[in-house]
């Protein structure tokens, strides 16, 4: 390789402002800040890697702790956690509850914790629908069996019949020898409920988004997720109390609704914004590219479309208004 392809080792302080067609950086410590990585991680046209090391070679011998255990994934949570702005204690203390009592957190736990509180029940009914033991067990340790567990709670949140329509895929047949077992449900569970319209009685999302999970029969998971879907509803509260109070320009989407209506528009877009930290002037952001955030925002349009006036009754002008808002 000649001269001119190669590059040179420099801090992630001076390569601010430098770009190479490659990137690749070192990390050896929880102690370097989220500022740091994110400038060492932005320097490459074509990629951008990182090397962890874990062997805590920048400790001196007396601060080794055989307690922690160091791995790149404790290296970079430390480093995430550790930001090098300095914030003064009222934005510290701000900062801090509104992150861990956003719906974002609290949905990311109640996920959590529903997936492994459904385990049971949704092994139960593959053992229905013919699965040998020997094959449950091996998709439980897959991790396509969390992204199916997560759709069936979707799909039963959005009023489809799941103990009946799973055992119904599986015994379809077809499953031997399969390699990805969860994937291959997952897609037939979807294919099928594409073609049932659901029950609008069974429809079960806490505030408006998250899929309730249902028979759970461990009590201390049960009550987990009671506590956190009160505190979500306790939030949206809250968060749809203060934008009445204080409209931002988002708010112009439900000018001219009435008092009812207008609350529950606000309801509808609070949760979305606060679930996917949108902070856009436009009520529900670009249209967005990840599957699940995708779900949620046509969720919420569909929902906040079907609170707005009567389309026949309103103005060319002010429907393409609306249409260019949402």
């Amino acid at each position: 390789m000649g001269l001119g392809n190669l590059g040179y080792a420099i801090t992630a302080h001076r390569a601010q402002g430098s770009t190479v067609d490659t990137a690749h950086a070192i990390v050896h410590s929880p102690e370097m800040t989220r500022e740091s990585l994110y400038v060492a991680m932005t320097r490459g046209r074509e990629s951008n890697r990182a090397y962890i090391a874990t062997d805590e070679h920048h400790l001196e011998d007396h601060q080794h702790r055989d307690d922690l255990q160091m791995t790149a994934r404790s290296v970079l949570y430390g480093i995430l956690q550790h930001v090098g702005a300095e914030h003064s204690a009222h934005e510290t203390i701000t900062t801090e509850q509104d992150m861990w009592g956003s719906l974002a957190q609290l949905a990311a736990e109640y996920d959590t914790i529903a997936q492994e509180a459904q385990q049971d029940r949704w092994v139960t009914l593959l053992e229905h629908g013919g699965l040998t033991p020997q094959a449950i067990d091996e998709l439980v340790e897959t991790d396509s069996f969390g992204i199916l567990t997560t759709e069936l709670r979707r799909l039963e949140a959005d009023g489809h019949d799941i103990n009946d329509l799973l055992p119904r895929i599986t015994r379809a047949g077809g499953l031997d020898g399969v390699e990805d077992l969860g994937s291959l449900l997952r897609y037939r569970v979807q294919k099928v409920a594409a073609t049932y319209q659901p029950s609008a009685r069974r429809v079960s999302l806490i505030a408006g988004l998250v899929p309730r999970a249902t028979g759970i029969t461990d009590p201390a998971m049960r009550q987990a997720l009671q506590e956190r879907e009160q505190l979500m509803q306790q939030r949206l509260d809250a968060l749809t109390t203060t934008a009445i109070e204080r409209p931002e320009p988002w708010m112009s989407i439900v000018d001219g609704l009435d008092p009812d209506a207008r609350a529950t528009a606000v309801r509808v877009v609070a949760a979305y914004r606060d679930r996917w930290g949108i902070t856009s002037t436009s009520p529900l952001g670009p249209v967005p590219d990840d599957d699940a955030k995708r779900i949620d925002y046509e969720r919420a349009r569909g929902l906040l479309a079907s609170h707005q006036p009567d389309q026949q009754d309103a103005s060319p002008g002010a429907q393409q208004r609306r249409s260019r808002t949402l």
